[in-house]
């Protein structure tokens, strides 16, 4: 194997998205991907029940991209392993009026993975730098701004600070960020729209609203850019991944996932003595019985 997943997309020094593959898939076929999948699932399974037992880290995964770039069947294929009762889906969509009456990290707290747990964030906090960037008049639903001449380079500036302050408040208390941006091009994003509408069975995923947003595909790519150079620390680095072929982002994913894990050092709990010689005696209990 010629890559090294964590290594080679994770984002160092300045980012240019137009120098990023969204095709780059090294020496690996699609078959033994698709293998190495499956033997990697059972390594994230061990490795997410490790951190349950551990109990004292958490693991948040990030998920963004562009419509039809695969985040739903990426969580599906990836996650689809580990045991459901440690790991947290959370997709999130437009901002309630309560939502609104909060500053825009508010929801995100109250949906971060407790210890021992992992928790995904299908589209996260980032929206506000993204879509928000893309449709500034956006934020005027959050009663805070009079005009869209409110959000100049201060404004933004002040965004990406209070998601780098959010990003390092939780590393600095137990939880892991790992942020994986797939990055699917234009044309591809477009024949996987046209699947949508010409496959009967995938007509529900498509919407008329999905786009106007593909006609801003250069201003999301912008916004993008800027969004992962402002926030791409060593304590919550950013992975880009070419996704055009969705079963090597998967590949990718998931052993930047595991790496992750290894990482962590995570250890299942030890008894003492007094526990071991309790076990002992609840053994000879039971098979006295």
């Amino acid at each position: 194997m010629d890559t090294n997943f964590s290594d080679d997309f994770k984002v160092n020094g300045k980012f240019s998205i137009k120098k990023t593959s969204t095709s780059y898939k090294g020496k690996l076929t699609k078959e033994d991907g698709e293998q190495m999948l499956i033997q990697e699932k059972e390594k994230l399974r061990e490795l997410q029940e490790r951190l349950y037992a551990d109990g004292s880290q958490s693991l948040l995964v990030v998920l963004q991209a562009m419509d039809a770039a695969g985040k739903d069947s990426m969580i599906e294929h990836v996650f689809g392993g580990v045991n459901p009762q440690g790991c947290n889906v959370t997709s999130f969509k437009t901002p309630s009026s309560k939502e609104y009456s909060h500053d825009f990290l508010w929801r995100h707290y109250l949906a971060l993975p407790q210890k021992g747990m992992i928790g995904i964030f299908n589209r996260s906090h980032y929206e506000s730098v993204l879509v928000c960037k893309v449709h500034p008049e956006y934020n005027l639903s959050e009663k805070t701004w009079s005009s869209v001449k409110d959000f100049d380079n201060k404004f933004w500036e002040n965004r990406y600070e209070s998601i780098r302050n959010f990003e390092k408040h939780l590393a600095q208390n137990g939880t892991t960020v790992v942020k994986i941006f797939l990055h699917v091009s234009k044309d591809e994003q477009k024949k996987r729209l046209l699947d949508r509408i010409d496959e009967q069975e995938k007509n529900w995923k498509f919407s008329a609203g999905d786009l106007p947003e593909r006609a801003l595909f250069d201003q999301y790519m912008e916004a993008y850019e800027t969004a992962i150079n402002e926030t791409s620390k060593d304590h919550a680095p950013w992975y880009v991944l070419p996704a055009d072929s969705k079963w090597f982002a998967r590949v990718a994913a998931i052993q930047i996932i595991i790496d992750t894990l290894e990482k962590m050092n995570l250890k299942y709990p030890t008894l003492s003595d007094k526990d071991k010689q309790e076990l002992q005696e609840s053994k000879r209990q039971l098979e006295s019985e």
